[in-house]
């Protein structure tokens, strides 16, 4: 797809990278025997699940490739294709993970950071070193002279443990606060949907109180030998009977927008429920005390019709992505126009647990006005209570059911696509979780199961009849997962059966003139990029092309200021410690996995690129925009050391996704 004059061999591609732009360079000079000793080394490594270098999945042979930039059919590309499409299958389950023990071995104990040392829970068995003056002897240098938490907020709270502490260290080691500057940020919630240290104590202990979600399961346990019959008259009955379960004024408050204080006020009453279990303590814990006529809200069911409407039609959504689709990241997609954004996938039972790691996946940032959480289960009791756990804790503007997720993971245990089979589960799980929420549930599934056999136009209607408000379609099966091209004519088909429910379609966008084609469809809407086949991960410009319906031929600066930017959300949200600094390094080069997949505007013979065109080597038009096509392992971390600094000492990165569609 790339004009003639920037194609280039693999050789020259990374002899010009190793000579850092210069051409003529050292790099030319280095000749056959060092290439051979590195293809040696490749061949080593990948034997052994090496993360250094590039990853068999991402190697281009460019020999392979004719003048015209397309495969050639010859025999021998033909025999190796197996072996090579065999190891690029999944995910990279055996991969390294780095540890924070792995790169600071001693660490400041967290009291002494926030000036209370004489409080340590442990005392005198804290692990955690307590002498200042120790821990600077032993602390890496720092990264930078600027640190961007205290630049934008005033103050930095990782004090002598940030990595940039230059920028607001004074004498003896004490943290310096810009006072006006972190004025303006007092009492300001810029990220919601926190986990409380009770409400975590309540799940792990397993005394929060699931009122309506206890109320509908017992309706589906009361008919017994009658199957899935039973269980379908079950979830209509306890509809029916549900005018009993009160819409508390506190899951009232949490609905509104306008609540940011809303997990505060969702607390106060969870101690007196610890003390009486039962129903009736449930009920004095969360009732309002009122001056005058005492209202009903507390006993009419809020009937479907007077729920919050979800009106995205026509807006551009950002799909939810496993990995990549953190908070950061969405920041970074809200900016060039992203009108609704969605968690990354949380499973419900480890929500249920308590799992910081999974609450963390609900964390919303203020600047996303429209946004939802995604949950994967295959039951329906984990998934009805967990429902109505974050319709009481969390403010979300809409709950979406992950009926798409194609992996054998979570596939075997009857969850993701396994619910499309799975009828009477799935009809079960849909009418509980909207018996007990107060706000819209969303439906996000595939074509079907099996390649050519499409059942998503008989799911559908059944899910608009269960009380969905809106269906996502991704246009292929879970036999096909990212490869191959999405079906848009079988999207459009089932966009006019869920009439007049909104059915949004997803894949293949990326270009405005995708967009065009897509809406063109008949659908309401557009749901933009997933993990391999990708839309927004490769550019998450793309928003703003769709708006502003160009290409935008962006320069290699413009995209590395937007790494810039990323870097400095990521330092925000994870914190500007060693352990921040390296997570923000993970999920940057994770991201960088994908970016390497741009081709420039510039250099294309015809427009647009295809999301399954895969680019030979190409020459960029400057150094930054060469190395930024790199597919190799080790120019994405030198990427991250011109953002976040050097790496620590045997740091290794291996991405998370094979990708084998991106063949």
């Amino acid at each position: 797809p790339g004009l003639h004059r920037f194609l280039a061999s693999k050789e020259q591609f990374h002899a010009y990278l190793r000579a850092r732009g210069e051409p003529g360079g050292q790099a030319d000079g280095r000749g056959k025997e060092e290439e051979d000793e590195d293809e040696v080394e490749e061949k080593e490594e990948e034997e052994v699940g090496s993360c250094q270098n590039e990853p068999p999945a991402k190697r281009v042979r460019s020999e392979d490739l004719g003048q015209d930039g397309e495969r050639r059919e010859d025999a021998g590309a033909v025999e190796k294709e197996p072996a090579e499409r065999k190891r690029a299958r999944g995910q990279n389950k055996s991969r390294p993970c780095m540890k924070p023990n792995h790169y600071e071995q001693r660490r400041l104990c967290p009291s002494v950071t926030q000036g209370c040392a004489e409080k340590c829970y442990f005392g005198s068995q804290c692990r955690f070193l307590h002498d200042v003056g120790e821990y600077m002897a032993m602390k890496p240098a720092d990264l930078g002279r600027s640190c961007v938490l205290f630049e934008t907020f005033g103050k930095c709270i990782y004090g002598v443990t940030c990595r940039f502490a230059q920028a607001h260290l004074g004498d003896g080691y004490q943290n310096i606060v810009n006072t006006d500057l972190a004025k303006q940020w007092e009492g300001k919630s810029l990220v919601r949907n926190n986990l409380s240290k009770d409400l975590q104590h309540q799940l792990r202990k397993r005394k929060f109180i699931f009122k309506k979600a206890d109320e509908y399961l017992r309706g589906l346990a009361k008919p017994h030998g009658n199957g899935g019959k039973g269980g379908k008259a079950a979830g209509r009955s306890t509809e029916e009977q549900e005018v009993s379960n009160c819409t508390t004024s506190q899951e009232g408050l949490g609905d509104s927008p306008g609540c940011p204080v809303l997990p505060e006020q969702g607390e106060d009453p969870k101690p007196d429920t610890l003390q009486s279990p039962g129903p009736t303590g449930g009920e004095e814990a969360s009732s309002v005390k009122t001056v005058g006529p005492v209202t009903d809200e507390d006993i009419i069911k809020l009937r479907s019709c007077e729920k919050k409407k979800l009106e995205i039609q026509g807006k551009l959504y950002l799909a939810p992505l496993t990995t990549c689709g953190n908070l950061p990241f969405r920041r970074i997609c809200k900016r060039f126009g992203a009108d609704v954004t969605c968690g990354e996938m949380a499973v419900c039972t480890n929500l249920l647990q308590g799992q910081s790691s999974e609450w963390a996946l609900l964390k919303r940032h203020h600047t996303e006005d429209i946004f939802g959480v995604q949950l994967e289960g295959a039951f329906p009791d984990t998934m009805t209570k967990c429902a109505e756990l974050l319709n009481q804790t969390i403010e979300v503007d809409f709950v979406d059911i992950n009926v798409g997720c194609p992996i054998d993971l979570v596939y075997k245990k009857g969850g993701g696509c396994a619910l499309m089979t799975r009828s009477n589960k799935f009809e079960q799980i849909v009418r509980g979780m909207n018996s007990v929420l107060d706000i819209p549930l969303t439906v996000k599934i595939r074509t079907g199961v099996q390649e050519k056999i499409n059942v998503a136009h008989k799911i559908i209607p059944k899910i608009r009849e269960w009380g969905a408000s809106m269906v996502t379609l991704h246009g292929r099966s879970r036999e096909q997962r990212y490869t191959r091209g999405a079906d848009w004519d079988y999207i459009a088909e089932c966009a006019k059966i869920a009439s007049p429910m909104p059915l949004f379609g997803n894949g293949d966008i990326l270009s405005y003139e995708d967009a065009n084609r897509a809406m063109q469809m008949g659908v309401s809407g557009i749901m933009i990029a997933r993990q391999v086949p990708v839309g927004a991960l490769i550019k998450p410009w793309l928003f703003t092309e769709i708006k502003e319906q160009r290409h935008w031929d962006i320069s290699s600066s413009e995209r590395f200021d937007i790494l810039k930017d990323f870097t400095n959300y990521g330092l925000e949200h994870w914190g500007s410690d060693t352990q921040g600094v390296e997570k923000t390094r993970k999920f940057l080069l994770e991201w960088l996995s994908f970016l390497c997949r741009y081709i420039p505007v510039g250099l294309l013979e015809h427009l647009p690129q295809k999301i399954n065109e895969r680019p030979p080597y190409y020459m960029g038009r400057d150094y930054l925009e060469t190395l930024m096509a790199s597919q190799n392992v080790d120019d994405w971390i030198k990427i991250s050391e011109l953002l976040l600094g050097p790496v620590p000492t045997s740091f290794t990165f291996l991405p998370k996704h094979k990708a084998n569609s991106y063949r």
